[in-house]
């Protein structure tokens, strides 16, 4: 028997709040942001029949996320034309779900492309964190990676929550442009 179990009816109440600033920090836009959780949720439904039970259900909705986060960045990256994202298919024949969702939805996938590629972008997202100011560095680090809630920092660091954000809004605006240009 499986250690977790998928409880779709809870996601939005349970993971919506977690998955949109998972995906605001990457995209810095809440409209796009929305977007992509509005994808995880429906890519989730629809791959349901792979979750294996092995990862906790919010741990698998953000390897979805992910995901969708890359092709969100390959759909706009002018260098390389706007191509199709291909990936590696041994599904069985029978199979009729959608072959990109069925692949996505496995993170313990061995799909060495998944895997170079999520190399790749934390590779590049580590060089442009390292890029940012110190103080901000720790912030956004504090907040998007650790998951710390602003309490904390502000008591940890000594700033207020205004501060907080402004500096959270200048390290993901900073990151963005560093990704666009650098990493495609």
């Amino acid at each position: 028997m499986a250690a977790h179990e998928l409880k779709p009816d809870t996601w939005v109440d349970q993971y919506a709040d977690y998955l949109f600033n998972y995906a605001v920090a990457r995209v810095s836009d809440a409209e796009i942001a929305k977007d992509l959780v509005q994808e995880t949720f429906f890519a989730g439904l629809n791959s349901a029949k792979n979750y294996k039970g092995d990862a906790a259900e919010r741990t698998w909705l953000i390897a979805i996320l992910k995901r969708k986060v890359i092709d969100h960045y390959r759909k706009i990256n002018s260098k390389k034309g706007k191509a199709e994202v291909r990936m590696n298919y041994n599904a069985n024949a029978d199979s009729e779900g959608d072959w990109l969702e069925e692949q996505v939805a496995d993170p313990f996938s061995k799909n060495g492309d998944n895997t170079l590629e999520n190399e790749e972008l934390g590779l590049a997202i580590q060089e442009c964190i390292s890029k940012l100011p110190k103080k901000q560095s720790l912030v956004f680090n504090m907040k998007t990676i650790q998951g710390m809630s602003t309490e904390d920092i502000c008591n940890e660091l000594g700033i207020n929550p205004s501060n907080l954000w402004v500096m959270i809004h200048r390290a993901r605006t900073a990151l963005m442009g560093c990704l666009n240009q650098n990493w495609y």
